[in-house]
């Protein structure tokens, strides 16, 4: 199955929600986060063709967090609704589902494959 491309609305309305989640939780609006002692970053928002699901990727500072940040940005998931939902005109506020991002795990990984000797010695 061939993933779509995303629309121009979609990707407004993606920037737009990824801005305001990411203007909540640096001004420390989020409680959930208060007792978490890293660094969260709002890496992307995906919305979906009818904009009423966005997903939102974050990255933390520290990878072993990751579980408990992402339970707490569940948790506080209808804040974020809310606050978007004041913050933007769109007729309906999608539903914030929230992914960790591991694309910088997957780029680490080929870059430890492609700098290992065997591997090396093939592409030469």
């Amino acid at each position: 199955m061939a993933i779509k491309e995303q629309s121009q609305r979609q990707l407004r309305v993606g920037q737009e929600i990824k801005k305001i989640i990411a203007g909540e939780i640096n001004q420390g609006r989020v409680r959930n986060l208060e007792e978490i002692n890293t660094l969260v970053t709002v890496m992307e928002a995906q919305v979906s063709p009818d904009l009423k699901y966005a997903d939102v990727y974050f990255i933390t500072s520290n990878p072993e967090t990751d579980q408990e940040v992402l339970e707490a940005l569940q948790l506080a998931a209808g804040h974020f609704r809310k606050v978007v939902g004041s913050k933007t005109t769109l007729r309906y506020v999608p539903e914030i589902r929230f992914r960790i991002d591991n694309s910088f795990a997957e780029v680490d990984k080929i870059e430890k494959l492609l700098h290992d000797p065997k591997v090396s010695q093939d592409l030469d």
